[in-house]
């Protein structure tokens, strides 16, 4: 792994944790982090007295060319989704899900945060696919 992959891969983790953060403050309990599966991962699993929200992550400076939402693809979705069902199948989930996504937005000279824009039930179900 080269010096700017290491960077970008200690950037995305630091703004996992500026979401867990975040969403510790709106009151919910982080139950997992970096949760995998043969499909995908998911950055983040966290829970209140009634949702249960699986949480993808993405990370970019004000420089990025592209915004965190755009790069939620399709077939990351449907990865998402499928992770998402094992996780609840595997642990006997029975609150409502939700799959959220944040984009974390961070200074280019420290990471410190500079926003976080969070959309919650950010993925709907249309005609058989995954939308964002």
């Amino acid at each position: 792994m080269n010096n700017r992959d290491f960077e970008i891969r200690q950037r995305g983790k630091l703004g996992e944790r500026y979401v867990c953060d975040y969403l510790e403050n709106k009151g919910y309990n982080i139950i997992q982090t970096n949760y995998s599966s043969r499909y995908g991962e998911i950055d983040i699993i966290a829970e209140n007295e009634t949702i249960i929200a699986f949480v993808e992550v993405k990370t970019r400076t004000k420089k990025s060319l592209t915004g965190g939402f755009e790069s939620v693809t399709k077939s990351k979705i449907a990865k998402f989704t499928k992770t998402a069902v094992i996780y609840m199948t595997k642990n006997n989930v029975l609150k409502q899900p939700r799959i959220d996504c944040a984009q974390v937005i961070v200074s280019e000279k420290d990471n410190r945060l500079v926003e976080i824009s969070y959309a919650e039930n950010s993925v709907v179900q249309w005609d058989g696919y995954s939308a964002f």
